[in-house]
Parts: C-alpha cells; sequence; structure tokens
C-alpha cells in the first residue's frame, strides 16, 4: 500500500513541491560537536610505502588531513541542502597501526543552530579519495569503506553515539 505522499510535510520540499532549504533561523544556538570515521584498505605494500614516505606524489597523510579539513569547510557548496555553517574546529587524524587499512576519523565542532554531521563525513571522504589519488599509482585496488557518523552533541536531538 503506498503512502499519499501530498499530505506529508517534508523539511527540504515547499507546499508547492519545490525544494527548500530548511529553516533554522529559529532554532537555539548551540555547541555542536560530531565525529565520523572510516576506512581504506590497500595492500599492505602501499601501506609500507605511505607510512615510508616513499610515494612520487609526496606527503599522503598530511596532503590528506589538508583535504579533510578543506571538505569540511566546503560541505555547503558540495550537498545542495546544507548549511554554510562557521566552523570553529576541524580536526583529521589517522590510524596507521594496522596491515592492510587507515583509519580516518574527523572532529568537527561549531556553534550554531545546525549540527555538523554532514561536514564531518565530508572530511573522512575527502581524506580517504586522496589518500587513494595518491597512491594509486602503486595500487588501483584499494577500497574505501565503512565511513560512518560515531559521535554527534548539541542540538535538540542530544547525543548520539554508535556501537562500535
Amino acid at each position: 500500500m503506498s503512502e499519499d505522499n501530498s499530505k506529508k510535510e517534508f523539511s527540504h520540499i515547499d507546499q508547492n513541491g519545490r525544494v527548500k532549504m530548511v529553516d533554522v533561523s529559529k532554532k537555539e544556538i548551540s555547541e555542536r560537536t560530531a565525529r565520523a570515521a572510516g576506512e581504506i584498505k590497500m595492500k599492505p605494500e602501499t601501506l609500507k610505502k605511505i607510512k615510508k614516505g616513499n610515494l612520487k606524489k609526496g606527503a599522503v597523510i598530511e596532503t590528506a588531513r589538508i583535504a579533510g579539513i578543506t571538505g569540511a569547510k566546503k560541505t555547503s557548496d558540495l550537498i545542495p541542502m546544507c548549511h554554510p555553517l562557521l566552523l570553529s574546529s576541524i580536526k583529521v587524524d589517522f590510524d596507521l597501526d594496522f596491515k592492510d587499512k587507515i583509519i580516518i576519523t574527523a572532529e568537527v565542532k561549531n556553534s550554531g543552530q545546525t549540527g555538523v554531521e554532514m561536514e564531518a563525513l565530508t572530511a573522512v571522504n575527502l581524506a580517504a579519495l586522496t589518500i587513494y589519488d595518491m597512491a594509486k599509482a602503486v595500487e588501483k585496488s584499494m577500497e574505501i569503506n565503512n565511513i560512518r557518523l560515531i559521535y554527534k552533541a548539541g542540538g535538540k536531538s542530544g547525543i548520539y553515539e554508535r556501537a562500535e
């Protein structure tokens, strides 16, 4: 049985069926934090080259960190209904203590009227894509996996913590 969507109220569609950005002007300003994580899997030899800095394109991890930070800042340019936000903190970190993958985490903070989950998720994605771009000459079979929100705080919905 299909639902009649004409009677539903959608947050991103107005009464005439046109796409709109959600109005957050009446929402309370609160401290907001989001953390996301993901991984890029690769052959152990590729990871060794990244760790040693033996790739022709240069400093893979630091370039990926910059890409993640830039991605978080540019999220509203990439995802149509995301609000442009003034971010107060962006951290992108890498766990290289595995034999065949790099775990990427990003934490984004602001004080505002809407959350920063999309910014944290975008940071992880862009960092992973940058690692892929910089190491693809060595290995094209790398996989970007398991990108997810792991924590968020602030706003009306409060705290969310993923059971890992």
